[in-house]
């Protein structure tokens, strides 16, 4: 792995919103992900939209106004050594203390919970969820009489599993919409043929949110045994989904226009260590396409050849975790003249 040379800042611009966080127990988790939700620039403006009017017992507990206070200090121009202090008290007591170690899609999951849960504009509150919010049709067909039974459904991050060897995240993207094959001991009750038969079932993408939030599952339980999994996954700094997915991918009931398919890289939280033990950092990408490393209470310049570092293919290295792109315009066409 290449050595980070670069020089530490102590207090980075307002307008990037990046700040040095100190750990406090194992907070390392909790530091990454606010990193993330710093750089979610459509974050903060909902959050600021939204007055907490409880009391002060009920706000001690209140997830989105801490959330919303250390966002506003992270990216204020006023420096704070720990511009994120309150909002990890206020996690402990929704009971995420920092005396234990998280994984990182479960705490952000969590967040996600709260906020939908304790704030009172229910409004703002979906906002926030569609802006993270993957719908997609669950999807079984009967392979013997093809009745075919699906529903809606909705993710906050998508938890694509790992292939064998070297993966592509388009490669692990096509595989999580392939259908899988239910037959032998895996067969499905079909309520037209009134019994168990073969069938296929898999998720259909109906829609593509402002930021996707990717879950590449390094985790593996086994045997009551936690294990991590250092399996290469490469990743580019942009995505475009009509040139990844099938059209049989696709739910028929998707009326979202492709042109909105296109998406760029913009944060990586990054798991180093083991399944046991480990620590977690991130890569945010800011205006005029510079990335910055953030472990804890330092930050630093660097580059894409860095990020590049957490594909992972070899134990003891960092490890890519999560990946959040954001969605672009695409390129325009260019216009025919005479």
């Amino acid at each position: 792995m290449a050595y980070r040379l670069y020089r530490c800042y102590s207090h980075i611009s307002s307008f990037q919103g990046l700040r040095g966080l100190p750990n406090y127990g194992l907070s390392c988790c909790v530091n990454a992900l606010l990193q993330s939700f710093s750089a979610t620039r459509e974050l903060l403006p909902l959050l600021n939209g939204w007055t907490n009017d409880s009391g002060a017992t009920e706000k001690a507990k209140n997830v989105p106004e801490h959330l919303q206070k250390t966002l506003q200090a992270m990216q204020g121009d006023r420096f704070l050594t720990d511009p994120h202090k309150s909002f990890l008290c206020c996690l402990d007591r929704n009971r995420i203390p920092m005396s234990v170690q998280h994984d990182a899609d479960e705490v952000f999951l969590t967040i996600m919970n709260l906020i939908q849960e304790q704030m009172s504009d229910t409004e703002l509150a979906q906002q926030i969820k569609h802006l993270y919010m993957v719908k997609v049709e669950e999807y079984l067909q009967c392979n013997d009489c093809t009745y075919i039974q699906s529903g809606e459904t909705y993710l906050l991050s998508l938890p694509l599993p790992l292939l064998r060897g070297s993966n592509t995240l388009e490669d692990c993207f096509r595989d999580f919409f392939e259908l899988q094959k239910l037959d032998n001991g895996n067969k499905c009750f079909c309520e037209r043929c009134g019994e168990k038969t073969p069938s296929e079932q898999g998720f259909k993408l109906i829609y593509l949110p402002a930021v996707v939030c990717v879950h590449l599952k390094r985790f593996r339980y086994d045997n009551g045994y936690t294990k991590k999994l250092y399996s290469k996954v490469s990743f580019p700094p942009a995505l475009d989904f009509k040139k990844i997915l099938k059209q049989e991918q696709v739910s028929k009931s998707s009326e979202q226009p492709q042109s909105e398919w296109q998406y760029k890289l913009y944060a990586v939280i990054v798991h180093c260590g083991t399944a046991m033990f480990g620590h977690y950092t991130a890569y945010i990408k800011h205006e005029g396409d510079i990335w910055y490393y953030a472990n804890d209470s330092h930050v630093s310049k660097t580059t894409w050849a860095h990020v590049e570092d957490t594909f992972g293919g070899s134990m003891g290295n960092d490890t890519a975790y999560m990946l959040l792109y954001r969605r672009t315009e695409g390129e325009r066409e260019p216009e025919c003249s005479g």
